[in-house]
C-alpha cells in the first residue's frame, strides 16, 4: 500500500518539482557513497538502495509526464 501512496504523491507533483526532487536524491546518494568511501562503513547502508529506487520511480514518473505533454501538444 505504501507504494500506491508514493505513486499518487509523485503523480500530483509538477515537472519542475520532480526535477528538483531528483537533484536532491542525487545529492543524498552522493553523500551516502562519499561517507561509505571515506569511512568504509555506513550506519544505515540500506539507504543507498532505497534512494536509488526512489530516484528511479521519480524519473519514471517524470518521463511519463513529459511524454504526455509532448503527446498533448502534437494532438
Amino acid at each position: 500500500m505504501a507504494t500506491d501512496k508514493r505513486k499518487k504523491d509523485l503523480n500530483n507533483e509538477s515537472i519542475q518539482s520532480l526535477q528538483a526532487f531528483v537533484l536532491d536524491l542525487d545529492r543524498e546518494i552522493f553523500a551516502l557513497r562519499n561517507d561509505l568511501a571515506l569511512n568504509r562503513k555506513l550506519e544505515k547502508p540500506h539507504l543507498i538502495k532505497e534512494k536509488r529506487r526512489e530516484k528511479a520511480r521519480t524519473l519514471t514518473m517524470l518521463t511519463l509526464k513529459q511524454r504526455s505533454l509532448i503527446a498533448g501538444k502534437e494532438a
